[in-house]
């Protein structure tokens, strides 16, 4: 039996090839990536880490993930859902059911969702609200010169409040080098695109939190306690890897057709967000989720997390989302007690509590 801390085994999976302690023995590897391949490639990495832990093999098994993983998590499922329809008992896996937060899904509702939430959050004006609404057309791929110093307007205010956490304090100890998101659509392939806005790895109580982790993790005696980087990467850990960003070919522009099949595939589909996050805001899932079309079987309703509200969920026709107020973009940073709350749940597949306890 679990004891009150313990929901599950965890895996955790550096992925693509290239971030953290990540490495290939094919330095080409390295030139050519995107989403396609990393599911692939995660795949292979699962049958071999089964084969060596063949023990795990008859768990229920979950795939879950936040923020660019709102790519990552459905693409993987989706490989591993289909390969199991043809696939011996050795190499079948007893996937279950995945798990998104603050997920980039959809980039025509993730960008709208983004500008309806600052302009609903105070975060910019009037005008410049108009000026994005009237200029810009987030159906297509390339955006006019007018879009474009209006984004750019917009993203700059995000220079001097965390987009990622909209209420929390900033780092200001001033060691930290991010890069300026006065205007990523310009002259940026459209991965760069969406990743130049997810470098920073959002605090939550503590906003130098990411100086921290930089520190630790480039420590020998961390590494060696990890058994990581035992190769010598010649590189130092970093929160993110320029090299794949570089090299990044492939990024699908909504995987909503994936989710679809997946929710049509009976596997089990949590949607969560934290409901203060600027990048991949609430407003933004709720755009994407209302342009799958699904059924909607339980309406908006309270949760909580002992005498305090947790959050919001709806309950669709295979697909539940929920909310988790006052979280940031990576959610369990700023709610653990509520993230673990969520996490039991899901994996017991129950209701939220609607009441008080």
């Amino acid at each position: 039996m679990l004891d009150d801390i313990s929901a599950a085994n965890l895996l955790f999976l550096e992925s693509p090839v290239g971030v953290g302690f990540s490495y290939s023995n094919t330095s080409s590897d390295l030139k050519v990536q995107g989403d396609n391949s990393t599911a692939n490639d995660s795949y292979k990495f699962l049958l071999n880490w089964f084969k060596g832990f063949p023990q795990y093999k008859s768990n229920e098994f979950y795939i879950a993930g936040e923020s660019y993983a709102g790519h990552y998590i459905p693409q993987l499922a989706q490989v591993v859902f289909d390969a199991n329809k043809k696939a011996t008992m050795e190499n079948y896996i007893n996937l279950k059911g995945i798990m998104v937060g603050n997920g980039l899904m959809d980039d025509e509702t993730d960008l709208k969702g983004m500008i309806d939430y600052a302009w609903g959050h105070a975060v910019i004006s009037d005008r410049l609200y108009h000026s994005i609404q009237t200029n810009c057309d987030f159906a297509k791929e390339n955006q006019t010169m007018d879009c474009q110093r209006a984004l750019g307007q917009y993203y700059s205010l995000y220079s001097i409040i965390d987009m990622y956490s909209l209420y929390a304090p900033r780092c200001v100890s001033g060691s930290s080098t991010v890069k300026s998101l006065t205007n990523p659509h310009k002259e940026a392939p459209k991965f760069i695109t969406k990743i130049e806005l997810l470098r920073r790895l959002p605090a939550g109580y503590d906003p130098c939190l990411q100086e921290y982790a930089t520190a630790y993790f480039n420590r020998p005696d961390v590494q060696e306690a990890l058994h990581a980087n035992v190769t010598k990467i010649s590189r130092p850990w970093s929160l993110c890897s320029n090299e794949v960003n570089i090299a990044w070919m492939d990024s699908q522009t909504s995987v909503l057709p994936i989710i679809k099949r997946l929710v049509d595939g009976h596997l089990r589909v949590w949607i969560f967000s934290g409901d203060t996050d600027g990048r991949v805001p609430v407003t933004s899932t709720r755009y994407t989720l209302n342009k799958l079309g699904l059924n909607t079987t339980e309406e908006w309703a309270t949760w909580y997390s002992h005498k305090e509200v947790g959050g919001w969920t709806v309950i669709y026709e295979g697909l539940t989302f929920v909310t988790v107020r006052g979280a940031g973009h990576r959610v369990p940073t700023f709610a653990p007690k509520r993230s673990l709350q969520l996490l039991r749940h899901f994996l017991a597949n129950e209701r939220l509590p609607s009441v008080a306890y």
